[in-house]
């Protein structure tokens, strides 16, 4: 592990073309193209950003929003795809980092999914949001342990996580105790008012200081005009505003570049890996600052399955692991991991 290297970074703030998979991918290709002609080695997008985040399941009752549920899913993206695919070159051609949010559409279900493409295009991780958060239940379903995985990447040890996930401390922790050096968060932005961004700060900026990692943050962007398309309701569309808050913070919790607060743009910094070892030298909260004689996480890693082998063996992983004989829940291995499955 590399504590002596340089990265640049750049957290996008951008506004969708909403109701738009291919417009709203043109306007992530251009922004990659911009990234890196600043310089960038790696560039984040918010959340759920191909085709656009739900804002309607915000502001619409489950029984109006059928109409726009069933739009989403016709607009939402693949894996793989021509979408995946472009992203994939751009990131190839630009020798860049790029971590996006996407709505991905598997079968029947829609989910909050977080693509890492490292800088020669592979797509290393793909994960899908453990809890999806209120009214988001309406329209994603649930991820699960094996997407709590922090990859190497041409910048470093990179892990992600959407949103209020960053309220799930065992959540982050996961991805603490992988070491990660670089924490990409994004958020969907244009929402709930001032008081999100200044929440959003204040998780952001913790899990710079207890995890010793750099946080990369993109949020989204609606403009008044977009806001207005989602809904007319007047009441309805100051829901719709503030919240954006996309910046980059060091491991000792500082603010890197100014916060990008309203409108569209790029925030940037130079990700100086000794301040990791600096902050770490202090509080390693996986290291010397640890008790795992005290206190452990156990995480389910396997993915979930409906099917198992057809073998009559054993049954997929359930959500929870299942009862040990002392009484507390261990996660059940894999068919994979038995060699039950090729």
């Amino acid at each position: 592990m590399d504590f002596t290297r340089k990265v640049r970074a750049a957290a996008v703030q951008i506004s969708p073309v909403l109701f738009s998979r291919e417009g709203t991918t043109e306007k992530v290709l251009e922004a990659i193209d911009k990234a890196a002609q600043m310089g960038a080695e790696l560039v984040v997008f918010p959340e759920t950003f191909i085709p656009y985040y739900p804002y309607f399941s915000f502001v619409q009752p489950p029984v109006l929003m059928g109409k726009e549920h069933l739009r989403l899913y016709e607009e939402a993206v693949e894996v793989p795809s021509l979408v995946t695919e472009a992203v994939s070159q751009a990131a190839r051609s630009h020798q860049i980092v790029v971590v996006l949010g996407i709505n991905e559409r598997d079968g029947g279900s829609l989910y909050n999914t977080q693509l890492i493409f490292d800088a020669d295009g592979t797509l290393v991780l793909k994960r899908r949001k453990i809890t999806p958060t209120y009214h988001e239940r309406m329209v994603w379903g649930q991820g699960d342990g094996a997407g709590l995985k922090v990859v190497d990447t041409g910048v470093g040890k990179l892990g992600a996580l959407a949103c209020w996930e960053h309220y799930n401390p065992l959540a982050r922790f996961a991805l603490i105790a992988q070491h990660e050096q670089i924490h990409c968060a994004q958020f969907p932005g244009s929402m709930v008012g001032q008081i999100f961004a200044d929440q959003m700060e204040v998780t952001i900026r913790h899990h710079a200081l207890e995890a010793g990692c750099f946080v990369v943050n993109s949020t989204g962007w609606l403009s008044p005009e977009q806001v207005s398309q989602i809904t007319a309701d007047d009441k309805l569309q100051k829901a719709l505003s503030g919240g954006c808050f996309t910046t980059i913070i060091s491991p000792e919790g500082n603010i890197l570049c100014p916060p990008i607060t309203t409108g569209e743009g790029i925030a940037i910094a130079d990700l100086d890996f000794a301040l990791i070892t600096k902050r770490k030298r202090m509080m390693d909260s996986v290291g010397h600052y640890a008790r795992p004689d005290l206190l452990q996480l156990q995480l389910n890693s396997s993915q979930w399955a409906v099917l198992n082998g057809g073998d009559g063996g054993d049954l997929p992983t359930p959500p929870f692991g299942h009862p040990s004989e002392e009484g507390i829940y261990r996660p059940t291995p894999s068919l994979f991991e038995k060699g039950k499955v090729d």
